[in-house]
């Protein structure tokens, strides 16, 4: 935490564990985001554009370097080799409180149903609460999304009594619940 008490982010050299290693998103991962990103589920529950052609995955990539470079958020390509990105893990400043962090995630069509999420998001936690040391790290779901908040409790995350957040998503308003890692 800096003397300010805000966090400043600064994303690992290497993260691995749990048969995943977290990467950096290259250049070479246009395509790969495509093949992730285009997709309806992907669509429904996070807010990136949609269709989500190479424009769009151009844009994404400056977008996610633009943030670490101002050490707001770390985005991470989820492999379990090294190379093919089968989904990807984000760690954010929480708009709530910039003591918290939140962790958001979304794993490829063709890859979903194997527990990349939840061993990605179990690491990243890991590192977060070892290296970082926020107040506290959040997930922030929608309720109706049955397949996150199961993640979230195989986690560690269990809902909390606040107030529903509320984010402007393409077009819409996503209402989110904030999911708490137990200590």
């Amino acid at each position: 935490m800096d003397i300010d008490g805000t966090l400043t982010l600064v994303p690992p050299a290497r993260l691995e564990g749990y048969g995943v290693r977290l990467r950096a998103w290259a250049d070479t991962d246009l395509a790969g985001l495509v093949a992730l990103y285009d997709d309806p589920e992907m669509a429904r529950w996070t807010p990136v554009a949609s269709p989500f052609d190479l424009d769009a995955a151009r844009r994404y990539l400056a977008g996610a370097r633009e943030g670490q470079a101002e050490g707001r958020k770390v985005q991470l390509a989820i492999t379990t080799d090294g190379v093919l990105p089968r989904g990807e893990v984000l760690l954010f400043r929480s708009g709530s409180d910039e003591r918290d962090l939140e962790l958001a995630y979304g794993v490829g069509s063709a890859h979903r149903g194997q527990g990349l999420a939840a061993r990605a998001v179990r690491l990243t936690a890991e590192y977060t609460v070892r290296e970082i040391r926020p107040r506290r790290v959040v997930l922030c779901i929608d309720a109706a999304n049955a397949a996150s908040e199961a993640v979230a409790r195989s986690c560690g995350f269990r809902p909390t009594d606040e107030p529903p957040v509320r984010r402007a998503s393409r077009h819409r308003e996503a209402v989110l619940r904030t999911w708490q890692l137990r200590a």
